[in-house]
Parts: structure tokens; C-alpha cells; sequence
């Protein structure tokens, strides 16, 4: 049995584009590091003049757990663990 895998990461894409117009299929290597987890998928680089850059993208779960984070989840509990206590968190 496989371990799980909790994340990847790599110092180079590869990129598979179909060009809508023509049809064709393009394929390129590019100097991107790559890092993805189940809440996030994290593109780095450097732009025209050298300076750092960074997309993020938020998986379904990462922008759930990201909205809980910040107040603005649903009040539940998604893994069932956790009581809430009224006297110590009023809501």
C-alpha cells in the first residue's frame, strides 16, 4: 500500500496548451516552482525584471477552511470533534 501523500512540489512546469484557433497542441518546460497541498496550489517565479512572483490558487477546501478561519464558515463542526461551549464562546 502506498503512504499518502499530504503534498508535491517540483522546480519546474510543464505546460500542455491546445490553441483554440488552430487546434494544435503546445508543450513547454518552464522555470516555475510548484508547490500544491490539499488547500492550495502555489505557483512561483520571477517577473521580466527578476523580481519574486507568486500566484495562489485555493482548492474547494482550502477556500472553506479559509472562510472558517476567518468567521465566515457555516456553524458547524465538518469533523464532529468539537463541542461548543456557550458560556466560553459566545457567538
Amino acid at each position: 500500500m502506498e503512504e499518502p501523500i499530504f503534498e508535491i512540489s517540483a522546480r519546474e512546469v510543464t505546460l500542455e496548451v491546445t490553441d483554440e484557433r488552430t487546434g494544435r497542441h503546445y508543450r513547454r518546460t518552464l522555470p516555475i516552482d510548484y508547490w500544491e497541498t490539499a488547500n492550495t496550489v502555489v505557483l512561483r517565479g520571477e517577473n521580466l525584471d527578476g523580481s519574486f512572483s507568486q500566484l495562489v490558487f485555493y482548492t474547494n477546501r482550502g477556500l472553506q477552511r479559509l472562510q472558517g478561519l476567518t468567521g465566515k464558515g457555516p456553524d458547524a463542526d465538518p469533523c464532529g470533534t468539537h463541542q461548543a461551549n456557550k458560556d466560553t464562546h459566545p457567538r
